[in-house]
């Protein structure tokens, strides 16, 4: 069994602004600071575990670019707060999990189908993904629409500053490939 956490692996979340005035607004880059993944290669399943109270403001982002400069301390609170409060509920709903029902190497290079239940904000949604090989750890990423799992994307200004329906989550662990190509029931 492999186990990984924010010591060794790393979750990140992209949102993109919209709207009238999202010239005033940023992208970010969030990060998930507790999380905890199991990786039991001989049965090839995945169990994950994120504190929702623990996202970060990594930093803003501008054309794909992290652009740490262009928000402060006080910045950085603020957005963490509307997140964990107005956003996620995080005190209702602190944990998402995912278990994966199938996994399997694909054949061309390093990468592998997941496929498994996302239970994030009280609701559970079947999910697919297919990691690739990128300097040394196989990346997940997804892109999750927050009002299928019952949250309505941050909102301000009558709605004329808003965030994008979809975000991007990706997950980079340590290359660890499993034992068996086959799929587990």
């Amino acid at each position: 069994m492999l186990r990984f956490d924010a010591t060794n692996a790393e979750c990140l979340v992209f949102t993109y602004k919209e709207g009238l005035l999202s010239g005033v607004a940023h992208d970010l880059k969030l990060g998930v600071t507790r999380f905890s993944v199991e990786l039991d290669e001989e049965r090839l399943s995945l169990t994950a575990e994120f504190d929702t109270r623990s996202l970060r403001v990594v930093s803003a982002m501008r054309d794909g670019q992290a652009m740490p400069s262009l928000l402060g301390a006080s910045d950085r609170q603020k957005i963490e707060q509307n997140i964990l409060d107005d956003v996620l509920d995080a005190e209702r709903f602190p944990q998402a999990s995912f278990v994966s029902t199938e996994i399997k190497k694909l054949p061309e290079g390093e990468r592998f189908l997941v496929r498994g239940r996302l239970t994030l904000h009280g609701r559970t949604k079947e999910l697919e993904v297919t990691t690739q090989l990128a300097s040394g750890r196989q990346t997940a990423e997804v892109t999750l629409h927050q009002p299928d799992f019952g949250i309505r994307p941050y909102s301000a200004m009558l709605g004329t500053l808003r965030i994008r329906p979809n975000i991007t989550v990706c997950l980079r662990l340590p290359f660890a490939a499993p034992a068996s190509p086959a799929a587990h029931p």
